[in-house]
């Protein structure tokens, strides 16, 4: 084992920019999480300055959102924000499956890194303790896996 050579990323990072879309559906739980990712973005090294809030009406369209922000060029990184909650019809489910794999394939068609930090939850309660609660706060966790992925990235 003395050969393999292994890419790990860093967590600090300068000069990028990252671009956050929240979720306006849920807001009082995706504050949340959007401050979780923003103070960690900040604590990881990137200025303020250097990051965007999108805020868009909920987690259908992110993808979408994620798409025209690739697009443009002029982030290093998405870091994708909400929270879908079960109710009692299959509605969550079709959000959920459909909002994961377009933030997916927007990542892949676009060759940048997006964190999908949208909470899909049970119950309010399970969604309010991700959101920097007993449970740790999943956009800062988010917040996290971007700065390491640009890093990666930048090393392959």
């Amino acid at each position: 084992m003395k050969n393999i050579n292994t890419i790990t990323g860093n967590l600090i990072i300068k000069d990028q920019k990252i671009a956050i879309i929240s979720t306006r559906f849920n807001e009082y739980i995706v504050k949340g999480l959007v401050t979780g990712a923003t103070d960690m973005l900040q604590k990881c090294g990137i200025s303020a300055q250097n990051i965007t809030v999108f805020n868009v009406p909920g987690a259908f369209e992110l993808p979408l959102s994620a798409q025209k922000i690739a697009q443009s060029g002029k982030y290093q990184a998405i870091i994708a924000l909400g929270a879908i909650i079960r109710g009692a019809t299959p509605h969550f489910d079709v959000v959920t499956n459909e909002c994961t794999k377009g933030l997916a394939q927007v990542s892949l068609q676009n060759n940048i890194a997006i964190a999908m930090g949208v909470l899909t939850c049970d119950t309010i309660e399970q969604a309010i303790e991700r959101s920097g609660t007993k449970a740790g706060n999943k956009g800062a966790e988010s917040a996290q896996t971007v700065i390491e992925m640009i890093s990666i990235l930048q090393q392959i």
